[in-house]
């Protein structure tokens, strides 16, 4: 039993709840007469603001974890006319359901505070939905992800979590929290699926915020903040298109957790050892690239006076060779054999196949196949406008077997959706493919072919048709121009695979002449 003591509120901050909560009790009671449960109401509104004085506990501190406390507490509580609360009545949950109705109230009626950016959160959900059907999930599905979407969000209010402070961390915690949310949804026992769904459902939902800005990217929260500034600087002061943001961002987090927290500390020494210290299977290329991010890394810096300006030329050059290695190539017969295994009787066979005779046909990068646009297809000229490096678009030939297998793909595969891109997943949601699922399927399609042998890849199809170009007479400018090279430079490496040339300038060996 609660001494009288205990009810008469000592400290400041009880005597604060309860005046407080009294004034707002009075209106919640006037907003609910008339009701058919409204006793049943009353009570457990008064029975929760007198256990939150006997705790102790501020109105401003109530969130689910209080009321879930509330709903578990053993009640020696004294009511009206000095009876004690009901025990097994407290811990009904059409009981504690009408403690969360009185908490609502008070959320609205300013009685507790909520994050203000949870607001434009909520106010998404109709948008989300309709990007749902445009990416052409099917009525089930979207049900799912729209309920879970509006599941989420109304614990992330209960939780009094922040969309600023919103991560991958939270959806987990949705995903397992044991559900009391003062929503029309089943409660029991929580089952896999159930941890399934929500899970796909808040992380589908978390994306869809990342994207509109009103949630902070993965990076700022979850990674070193430090690659937030330079993804930043990527962004907004280089203007880097966002594969090489991406890229530049992994090889960053592969290598700064070997650097102080302080730039101010960095000297030459641990800057060499980066590029130096590499593990023994990673190529020259690779090796290449940690010099050059890490040399865009301490810019960035400098730029910041984060660190001294010198220790950028500390960075060692990665240097390989020019025309050191020979182009790795299929012959025609195996590129031919490839385009062969993909089955146009499926809609995975005709995206593929289309997709392949781009990369055999044309040269172009998977980068290229991902970005193509529906615009960028000009049929009656039979041409492509190909954006390539550094945002240089150019026009390219669309051979005659590459434009029927691309209008086949369009036609009786390609889903109906607003997305621009030509290339899509074959199941919702149908989002552009990405360089890696280009890698895949050409994969696939080697291993169907029975191709086990050579270079694999999807760039193995532009430097073979440099290849077969310069071993059937054409110019090192005309293959230069149909690969999109800025530089005559880049090409000159294919005259390695011109035979008939080589042999014309190669000069007999001194041990095979005569005396």
């Amino acid at each position: 039993m609660t001494s009288n003591s205990s009810i008469a509120f000592g400290k400041e901050g009880s005597r604060r709840t309860s005046d407080r909560g009294a004034t707002l009790l009075a209106d919640y009671l006037k907003a609910q007469r008339g009701v058919p449960s409204f006793a049943s109401r009353a009570s457990a509104a008064r029975h929760f603001l007198h256990w939150l004085r006997l705790r102790r506990v501020p109105l401003e501190q109530v969130d689910a974890a209080v009321v879930e406390r509330f709903a578990c507490h053993r009640c020696q509580c004294l009511g009206y006319g000095g009876q004690v609360y009901s025990q097994q009545e407290a811990h009904r949950p059409g009981y504690i359901t009408n403690v969360r109705r009185f908490v609502g109230f008070l959320e609205d009626h300013g009685g507790i505070p909520v994050p203000e950016d949870l607001a434009p959160v909520a106010a998404r959900r109709p948008a989300y939905e309709l990007q749902l059907i445009a990416l052409g999930y099917s009525s089930g599905t979207r049900s799912m992800l729209a309920s879970a979407a509006e599941h989420f969000v109304h614990w992330l209010h209960l939780s009094r979590i922040a969309a600023q402070d919103m991560d991958d961390r939270h959806v987990e915690r949705f995903a397992r929290h044991d559900c009391r949310c003062f929503l029309c949804r089943k409660h029991g026992t929580l089952t896999d699926s159930g941890v399934i769904r929500r899970r796909r459902g808040g992380a589908s939902f978390l994306q869809y915020l990342r994207d509109c800005g009103l949630v902070p990217p993965r990076s700022a929260l979850e990674e070193d903040p430090r690659l937030a500034d330079f993804q930043a600087w990527l962004t907004h002061r280089c203007g880097v298109t966002r594969q090489t943001t991406v890229r530049y961002l992994a090889e960053v987090a592969r290598w700064l957790s070997s650097l102080d927290k302080d730039p101010r500390t960095y000297d030459a020494i641990t800057i060499r050892n980066i590029v130096l210290n590499q593990p023994a299977n990673r190529s020259h290329r690779s090796v290449q690239l940690t010099a050059i991010v890490l040399r865009s890394y301490l810019r960035h810096l400098v730029a910041g006076d984060a660190c001294r300006p010198e220790l950028v030329h500390a960075v060692p050059y990665a240097r390989r060779p020019r025309y050191a290695g020979l182009p790795r190539f299929l012959s025609p017969a195996t590129i031919e054999q490839i385009i062969a295994s993909c089955d146009t009787c499926t809609p995975a066979g005709l995206r593929d196949r289309a997709i392949i005779l781009l990369l055999a046909r044309l040269g172009l990068r998977a980068g290229d196949i991902c970005q193509l646009g529906l615009a960028d297809i000009d049929w009656p000229t039979a041409r492509l406008r190909v954006d390539g490096k550094g945002r240089r678009a150019t026009q390219q030939p669309l051979p005659q077997d590459a434009g029927d297998a691309l209008l086949a793909y369009i036609e009786q595969v390609r889903p109906t959706v607003r997305e621009d891109c030509v290339f899509l997943r074959l199941q919702a949601p149908f989002r552009p493919l990405k360089p890696s699922a280009i890698a895949c399927l050409v994969a696939r399609a080697r291993t169907r072919a029975g191709v086990e042998d050579g270079p694999s890849g999807s760039h193995v199809f532009r430097h073979s048709l440099a290849t077969s170009m310069v071993r059937a007479g054409s110019s090192l400018e005309a293959v230069g121009a149909i690969l999109r090279h800025q530089s005559p430079e880049t090409t000159a490496i294919y005259a390695k695979v011109d035979v008939t040339m080589l042999a014309r300038v190669a000069q007999p060996w001194p041990g095979d002449a005569s005396c």
